[in-house]
């Protein structure tokens, strides 16, 4: 169903500087493109395809969507299209008994070329910016002053890099797509091609970036980097005053993100929730898109601190922020920016994130099922998400079947299936493995038992017909 906001937008029929209208019934308009990179390279906006310039719906032709996703798709992950690639959800909607099509495209930390142009934003036109050296010039400057993550660090190696997380980033993109342009790629041209080793055109200084060294990093380099980085995760139930359990964290953000999630997992019991027919577990979801947006959009030029909280009669997660839109967040109101655009795509392909925006409306959503009170989330200097807890509803749902036992028998294909699983791998890979072509048998059998006991999860817990879903182990996400 089509959001609202996005209805409006289409309803006004007038493009502007984030808003534009493409026909498309048959494949991908070649200059849609010129606006990915303009809308990239200026403040993000919305792409409807399947829509004319002044807001008619014209369509998409059904038949021929399946190819003009994944030539889109292909398109804009290939540095020969878009360079830097880019990494964006195309997703279809019915308005007027028609097909459409829309992308999101965010605001970049690079600055992106459609082929060997720079387009840049102005009005509601793609404007080709290439040769006009103020204003590339401009545009790099502006990119550097709001971006953090974009601070370049000449002087650090690749052998300062964990070189096994670049692997295991690596792993899920080609286990989701087996012609991803990183199945030959080496360390160096994956990093280039996440924009984490940059050039900046203004001084001529060349290296890995800050968003490279807090996601990739070792712990001695981040020590050296970010002396001031360490998020605490404290747990305040009897000893209000100190604590009752910690968890001081200094390590890259693929690790802290594992070890967050396995300290919430110590203390809070699982919820499960019956979700259309689908059974999600709420307290993983939840918690997901809290650390999540904790790590992915803190601003680390700041050195406050970055907490979790688990107290008697609440949760706390603060971090440092630099606001966009400042002022008390409100359900189905988010206007989403991306504060460290190149971290999200890191976290996108592990499939940590889904549409820039969706992971606050989660926590409306889910918070009050996990913990039956609506929860306050303030965006200032310091980020706060205060979730109240009714005591008598922690670990209690509406619509839930009882928790099965923690030990449970597993059969052999089972235990083959979880021992598969430390990257994520769809139903169809699994099958091969256990060399199974009866897919209802395995789902029934193997497959769903294992995700109600919470052993394995999907890698789109919210899309769960998806057909890019995959599994994984649960304590590998």
């Amino acid at each position: 169903m089509i959001k609202d906001e996005y209805l409006d937008q289409i309803r006004s029929g007038k493009e502007s500087l984030s808003l534009e209208f493409k026909e498309a019934s048959q494949d991908i308009p070649k200059n849609v493109y010129d606006t990915v990179c303009s809308f990239s390279n200026r403040n993000g906006g919305n792409i409807y395809l399947g829509v004319a310039d002044d807001g008619m719906v014209t369509g998409v032709n059904p038949e021929k969507i399946l190819q003009m996703k994944k030539d889109f798709v292909t398109a804009i992950q290939s540095p020969i299209k878009i360079n830097p690639p880019l990494y964006l959800d195309i997703n279809e909607f019915d308005l007027d008994d028609k097909k459409i099509l829309h992308v999101f495209v965010p605001s970049s930390s690079q600055v992106h070329r459609h082929g060997s142009k720079i387009f840049d934003r102005n009005e509601d036109a793609d404007i080709d910016i290439t040769n006009n050296t103020v204003l590339v010039q401009q545009t790099y400057i502006r990119k550097q002053s709001e971006y953090t993550e974009r601070q370049i660090y000449p002087f650090v190696n690749l052998e300062d890099l964990r070189g096994d997380l670049i692997d295991r980033v690596k792993k899920v993109a080609i286990t989701q797509d087996a012609n991803h342009i990183w199945a030959t790629a080496d360390h160096i041209e994956i990093l280039k091609s996440l924009g984490m080793y940059s050039k900046d055109y203004i001084n001529g200084r060349e290296g890995f970036t800050l968003a490279a060294i807090i996601t990739f990093g070792k712990d001695e380099l981040i020590a050296s980097v970010l002396p001031y980085f360490r998020i605490d995760a404290l747990l305040r139930i009897e000893d209000v005053e100190r604590y009752d359990d910690r968890e001081n964290i200094r390590t890259n953000l693929i690790e802290s993100y594992e070890r967050l999630m396995g300290f919430v997992r110590k203390h809070l019991p699982s919820a499960f929730y019956i979700e259309g027919d689908v059974r999600i577990n709420v307290r993983d979801v939840l918690f997901r898109e809290l650390i999540v947006n904790m790590l992915v959009h803190r601003e680390y030029s700041n050195a406050y601190v970055s907490r979790l909280i688990i107290e008697k009669d609440r949760i706390l997660v603060e971090n440092a922020n630099k606001p966009v839109h400042p002022g008390i967040m409100q359900k189905n109101q988010i206007e989403p920016y991306p504060k460290n655009p190149t971290i999200a795509k890191v976290f996108n392909i592990l499939g940590l994130i889904d549409e820039l925006g969706s992971g606050v409306n989660k926590i409306f959503k889910y918070a009050p099922i996990m913990f039956g009170e609506i929860p306050l989330i303030e965006n200032r200097d310091i980020f706060k998400v205060r979730v109240p807890k009714k005591q008598d509803n922690v670990g209690k749902t509406n619509d839930v079947s009882e928790e099965l036992p923690v030990k449970v028998s597993l059969s052999e294909n089972q235990k083959i299936v979880l021992e598969s699983l430390n990257t994520a791998m769809s139903a169809r890979e699994l099958m091969e493995i256990l060399n199974l072509s009866d897919i209802s048998h395995f789902r029934r059998n193997i497959l769903n038992p294992l995700l109600l006991e919470g052993l394995i999860v999907r890698t789109k817990p919210d899309k769960p017909k998806s057909s890019k879903q995959k599994y994984i182990k649960a304590n590998f996400r």
